[in-house]
């Protein structure tokens, strides 16, 4: 069967098709001769007995005999040992091999005669008479080759039918197949291609993905493009300036007054150029994160979560961190990844929040709310994809990485506007093995 299914998987749909039809015609043409003309045979021979059956009972309420029919009856007498009737001469030897007093008084069957098979039936009446009955030969023929006939010529139109229908949904699939594969080769060699197929099928629906996909990548494209052009001018700008910078020292200028200001200016451009290369060698990095260790809450939240905060802390001192913290809960995951993800998220909040940012956890959810403005709703659907840009125009390349750590990790990560900001969620419904300690719950609030 394996290999049939590899011969025919380097046939085109109509040579596939067509080896079926051949099949198929073999298949029937031996069922023709052998399980059918069998059947036909057994068929037929019924009919016949049913035939003399009728005729025999006929007899039996007139008493007349009528040879003139299909059916030829021959009265036999036991006890004078003779046929009552005129028998045709060609029949002669046809009744010397039937028996006219089987045991039992009453018997159907038949036996070849030359070419031919001759069926019969004798029944017993008045105890000393037996009625014998014989098919004309010439009837049982044409019976069968009518029906035969008549069997053939169906199953050829019901096949040809069946057939035709088959190779017209072929060449339904074909068409809209042809039409991808030339959709697909315009899209390699770089022109510009349209794909209509109106079909609501396998087929339609994998037409509908290919545009969908091209349409995504078309977009992406465009996205990296201009990603590449933003971050090689925000690369630029800091490089030139530590460049500047440094060869003024150099040549005993100092651009920003004095020697310490100079100098804090090119620090402050190396950080700012650190930043954005760290960002990019993160979201790399987070593309070949793997979970070696599936569905177990090993993770304390609470402690990385502080810590995220400590860091954070010094970015603005006028917002204000509240924190709900259940120190019992635990986390799937490694510690590195989880802290990445909850700076950022603080980072981002941090970027947009008016006077607080507030941090629930608890089991298997953690919140962060700041209240900044609300966002637009194609802001929303493209939150954390990458190389998108924010609000401020910075790239999104930070809720990228939160994706990419959170679903690792069997989690899910939105973002949604609510009446007074924007809240972001971190949570799973995967059933995980739960860290037997429970600690009690801690509220604080963190000013900076």
């Amino acid at each position: 069967m394996k290999r049939i299914k590899i011969w025919l998987s380097n046939f085109t749909l109509v040579q596939q098709f067509l080896s079926i039809v051949i099949f198929t015609a073999a298949f029937l043409l031996f069922f023709s001769f052998t399980y059918l003309s069998r059947n036909i045979d057994t068929f037929v021979n019924s009919q016949m007995y049913a035939f003399m059956h009728r005729a025999q009972n006929e007899y039996l309420e007139t008493r007349s005999l009528d040879n003139e029919s299909n059916i030829l009856l021959f009265v036999y007498s036991v006890e004078s040992d003779r046929y009552l009737n005129a028998i045709p001469s060609e029949y002669v030897q046809i009744l010397s091999n039937i028996d006219p007093d089987p045991e039992g008084g009453y018997i159907d069957s038949n036996f070849a005669y030359g070419n031919s098979s001759i069926v019969y039936s004798i029944i017993s009446f008045d105890e000393d008479y037996r009625l014998i009955a014989i098919v004309k030969n010439n009837f049982r023929e044409e019976f069968k080759n009518a029906l035969t006939s008549g069997v053939i010529n169906v199953t050829f139109y019901v096949t040809v039918g069946l057939f035709a229908l088959i190779l017209l949904w072929v060449m339904s699939l074909i068409r809209p197949l042809d039409a991808i594969i030339g959709y697909i080769n315009k899209i390699k060699n770089g022109e510009k291609a349209t794909l209509t197929l109106n079909r609501y099928d396998e087929i339609g629906k994998v037409g509908e993905a290919l545009v969908s996909m091209n349409q995504e990548l078309s977009e992406q494209q465009h996205i990296r493009d201009e990603m590449i052009q933003n971050i090689s001018h925000d690369l630029k700008t800091p490089i030139a300036t530590i460049k500047s910078y440094s060869e003024s020292i150099k040549d005993g200028i100092y651009p920003y007054d004095t020697l310490e200001k100079s100098v804090d200016v090119i620090i402050e451009n190396a950080t700012r150029l650190e930043k954005k290369v760290y960002s990019l060698i993160t979201y790399n990095k987070m593309g070949y994160l793997v979970d070696s260790n599936e569905n177990i809450l090993n993770l304390e939240m609470a402690p990385v979560i502080q810590k995220a905060i400590l860091s954070a802390s010094m970015i603005r001192n006028d917002v204000v961190i509240e924190t709900d913290l259940d120190e019992s809960v635990y986390f799937h995951g490694d510690e590195e990844p989880w802290r990445v993800v909850i700076e950022n998220l603080l980072d981002n909040a941090l970027r947009y929040a008016k006077t607080k940012i507030v941090i629930n956890l608890k089991e298997n959810l953690l919140e962060i709310f700041n209240d900044g403005e609300t966002m637009d709703k194609d802001r929303l659907d493209k939150l954390f994809k990458p190389y998108e840009k924010g609000n401020n125009g910075k790239f999104g390349l930070g809720l990228s990485i939160v994706k990419k750590v959170t679903e690792t990790y069997g989690y899910t990560v939105t973002g949604e506007n609510m009446n007074d900001g924007v809240v972001f969620r971190i949570y799973t419904t995967k059933k995980m093995k739960k860290m037997p300690k429970k600690r009690k719950k801690k509220k604080d609030i963190i000013e900076t």
